[in-house]
């Protein structure tokens, strides 16, 4: 994205000399100079100049030329009728786009209109229904540095508001990235890898300093939330709070800009400014949720595919999404992004999920009342803002009129969480009442031009409809007595938006027409007329008409700041129905795919026949595997009883990477309080999963697979606890065998001896198994295979003991590499193990006995790498200690 904008070099220097428009989009220009800017001539948006050429490839619409007395301007407009779906575009592209929009009426005033920006439209700002992706989430983010980094997140179209603090540039990485924010400003201090920060798909920018300073953020926090010292935690916090408000106010339009009235808007009292529908402040402690960082979410494939393949590949959202709305199912992200740490919790919604999956009839009563649920948060956004119709507060009738049959379904419900949603359910009857008997049941999109207010209602607006109805009555009425007067047969009465009311007569009556009539319009063939009594019901009907549509719209209005006022408890019921909607949807993936109630608190990892969530719905029999992980190294000193450390080996696509998945997904939708896929499972409470799973290089910032592999596990060996879960696979493969096995034995002691943490670590080094029979809290597992017909089969079936082969020629056969190639690998294995290829039954014999030459070259290339010279005793004697276990 251009960094600055900035107005047109070519008006720049002809400044003085511009059309009263032009000056007016060049000083728009420069004030939004972070901003492509288009501003309203008529019924189009227009760009001038080079962001009318930038407009003109990007939308794919015709770039025409301006001429006025200053030269020629290129130009490029989009209708505004369908602005939304070129803004896409160029928000697709990184830029933001300013709109401009006529703020007179053009028919009031007899020079240039004036122009002002009532809305900054940026990718994590955005509110337009058209723009918003689905009902995910879609935050803006805000960091400040100081003794610690502040994060403060929004999204401006539902009002969820969150603040924390971290101690490191790490931290704010894994908080920022488990959002996922589309935009993020900064603050002055802050010097980050934004990349790594923030992700490469958000737009970061440097916010006004200003807006980022103490006084200034704490008073904006103040008006939105209350004291800020009761509500947040630190400076830093606080800058990043106020500084997010400022700049979501930014996006909402000009401080400065001139209203319909030609009076300057008001910031503070302009609802789209002042954004009054916030209300709510979450601050929260990361240490209160696992922590998944950007790496781990990305390998369990939480919200985002990693690959594509021939099967439908679905994300764990996807595969548990059996909401019923919107707010269902931003709550089931929420809840998966942040599983929970406090036991009670977890048990609560447990507790939940088994009554509504015991009680079928219940579960889909509630499922079927849900669906009716419209998108509350982003509704009342809308209401608060001003920008709701007719339609969106029938919407949020609707609504509330199916709370009372959803506390209905919840009375005399067991579980504690259910009886307080149930209880607290708040109907909003008199603000639903008032939407009701005002409101028409089907109302029109347009607010201004009437049909929005029922009947009986208010009575000057019936007695003014009631006016207007019976003069369209006489019209109506007026044909048939002027035929009958004139004795012209084709006489006929109309309307149009120029000439008012007419009547028309053909050439070949002319003669026949009234001394009363008096000429309005002459066409080809016929003539159009009226009376003084229809000029007069036509004044009458007009006024009535233009009375009663404002009054209609005054009303609209009140209503509409009625439901504002109550934004707050809206809020708070929607909350509670997102909620519901996702125990709800629990409860039915659990009830019919066979998922169990896990225990929590346990002392270790115990699943009996657990199952990957999303790979068994894609297979047609997926084998179900055991899982048996004790606790770490115990206080007292003594080995733990029970390991849990497990070395996973068996060949590729035997099933190493998936069982790993599926016992870290178990533990997470444990925490998040679902259901989970197993026969049973005692499980403990993670405080973070960490995943090392698959390769990438990161060219572009000069990093190779095997670097971000060490950064990964850097990262890992550092943060784990032994609370942690760790999946490693493949650990060391992207370097030298020697090299590989080294860093991969260090790191199975590391975590073993040091750390104590819940580890599966899948590996081709089978040389690992030997270290992890000789560690107290290890053990080797394998993933079983078979030969039939010659061929090897993978059973899937995870069994003790390490993989006595790797069949990687196997698997290079089944892949489709050439059968010379095979056959070639094949002799290649066989010169190196020394044997006989003719007297060897199959690759178990070779992978029994470790080839002599590998392990000289082993010990060759690490005597040739280490750097005796600068050793310290201790790293001499490890170098050497290391070598001789290689060759023993």
């Amino acid at each position: 994205m251009d960094a600055a904008l900035g107005p047109p070099e070519q008006m720049a220097e002809l400044e003085d000399e511009l059309t009263p428009m032009m000056a007016q989009y060049f000083e728009l220009c420069r004030q939004y100079d972070e901003s492509l800017v288009l501003f309203q001539v008529g019924d189009f948006y227009e760009a001038f100049c080079d962001a009318a050429e930038r407009v003109a490839r990007l939308c794919e619409i015709t770039l025409t030329q301006r001429t006025d007395s200053t030269g020629e301007y290129p130009m490029a407009g989009i209708p505004i009728d369908n602005a939304e779906s070129y803004i896409e575009t160029l928000l697709d592209a990184g830029y933001r786009v300013a709109v401009a929009d006529q703020v007179e009426d053009p028919e009031a005033v007899s020079g240039v209109v004036e122009r002002a920006v009532t809305r900054i439209v940026t990718p994590g700002t955005l509110t337009e229904a058209e723009l918003l992706a689905g009902a995910d989430n879609n935050y803006v983010a805000a960091l400040a540095a100081g003794e610690d980094y502040g994060l403060a997140l929004l999204d401006v179209s539902t009002g969820d508001c969150y603040a924390t603090s971290v101690g490191s540039e790490t931290a704010a990485g894994d908080e920022l990235r488990r959002f996922g924010p589309a935009e993020a400003i900064v603050g002055p201090d802050v010097d980050v890898d934004e990349d790594a920060v923030f992700g490469p798909a958000c737009l970061v920018t440097a916010y006004d300093e200003t807006a980022f300073g103490r006084e200034q953020a704490g008073e904006r926090v103040e008006r939105y939330f209350g004291p800020p010292d009761r509500l947040l935690s630190g400076d830093s916090e606080l800058r990043a709070t106020g500084a997010l408000l400022a700049y979501a106010e930014y996006t909402r339009g000009s401080a400065g800009a001139v209203g319909p009235d030609g009076e300057p808007v008001d910031p503070d009292a302009d609802p789209e400014r002042t954004l009054d529908y916030l209300n709510h402040l979450t601050r929260y402690d990361p240490r209160e949720y696992m922590l998944l960082d950007a790496v781990a979410v990305e390998s369990l494939e939480l919200f985002e595919r990693r690959s594509v393949s021939g099967h439908e590949n679905l994300t764990l959202v996807e595969t548990l999404d059996e909401t019923a709305c919107a707010l269902g199912r931003r709550k089931l992200t929420d809840w998966l992004r942040r599983p929970l740490l406090d036991e009670q919790r977890i048990e609560a919604r447990h507790g939940a999920v088994a009554e509504l999956q015991r009680d079928p009839a219940t579960r889909e009563r509630l499922h079927d009342l849900l669906t009716e649920v419209y998108d509350l948060e982003r509704l009342i956004s809308r209401v608060s803002r001003g920008r709701a119709n007719a339609r969106d507060l029938r919407s949020l009738a609707s609504t509330l009129a199916v709370v009372p049959d959803v506390r209905d379904a919840l009375d005399g419900a067991d579980a504690r969480l259910l009886a307080d949603l149930g209880a607290t359910l708040d109907p909003l009857a008199e603000t639903r009442e008032e939407v009701e008997a005002a409101i028409r049941p089907d109302p029109p999109q347009q607010v201004t031009e009437g049909g929005v207010v029922r009947e009986g209602y208010d009575d000057e607006l019936d007695a003014l409809r009631s006016t207007e109805q019976s003069g369209k009555q006489w019209i109506a009425d007026l044909e048939e007595s002027e035929r009958e007067r004139t004795g012209i047969d084709s006489l006929k009465v109309g309307h149009n938006s120029v000439h008012g009311y007419y009547i028309e007569v053909t050439d070949a009556n002319l003669d026949s027409v009234p001394d009363d009539y008096q000429r309005r319009q002459t066409l080809k063939n016929s003539e159009r007329y009226y009376t003084p009594a229809l000029k007069e019901r036509e004044d009458e009907i007009l006024r009535a008409e233009t009375a009663a549509d404002d009054l209609e719209y005054d009303i609209f209005c009140a209503v509409r700041d009625d439901v504002a006022a109550e934004a707050e408890r809206v809020q708070a019921l929607a909350a509670r129905l997102a909620r519901l909607d996702v125990l709800v949807s629990f409860a039915e993936v659990a009830a019919r795919y066979d998922y169990c109630r896990p225990t929590v608190g346990s002392e270790g990892i115990d699943i009996t026949a657990g199952r990957h969530p999303v790979v068994e719905r894609t297979q047609d029999a997926f084998v179900p595997n055991d899982t048996h992980l004790g606790s770490g190294p115990r206080a007292d000193g003594d080995d733990p009883q029970d390991p849990f450390f497990a070395v996973v080996t068996g060949p590729n696509m035997s099933g190493k990477s998936t069982y790993m998945r599926q016992v870290a997904l178990v533990c997470l939708l444990a925490q998040a309080g679902s259901f989970v896929p197993a026969q049973s499972a005692d499980l403990p409470i993670l405080d973070r999963i960490f995943t090392r799973v698959g390769a990438s290089d990161d060219i572009a910032g000069g990093r190779s697979t095997f670097m971000i592999e060490m950064t990964e596990l850097a990262t890992i060996l550092d943060a784990a606890t032994a609370d942690s879960l760790v999946l490693l696979d493949e650990v060391g493969r992207g370097t030298s065998t020697a090299d590989g096995l080294a860093i991969a034995r260090a790191v199975t002691e590391y975590l073993h001896d040091e750390v104590g943490a819940y580890t599966l670590f899948a590996t081709h080094h089978h040389d690992l198994t030997d270290t992890a029979a000789d560690l107290p809290g290890a053990t080797n597992r394998h993933f079983e295979t078979s030969r039939e017909g010659g061929e090897v089969v993978f059973d899937h079936e995870l069994a003790p003991g390490p993989a006595a082969a790797s069949y990687g020629v196997e698997v290079a056969s089944m892949a489709g590499v050439p059968q010379s190639v095979v056959e070639r690998s094949r002799a290649l294995l066989d010169d190196a193990a020394g044997t006989d290829p003719a007297t060897t039954g199959d690759d178990n014999t070779r992978a029994e006995s470790t080839p002599v030459t590998e392990a000289a070259d082993s010990v060759e290339a690490a005597l040739r790498e280490a750097d005796v010279a600068t050793m310290t005793p201790l790293e001499a004697l490890n170098t050497l200690a290391a070598l001789k276990d290689d060759v023993e």
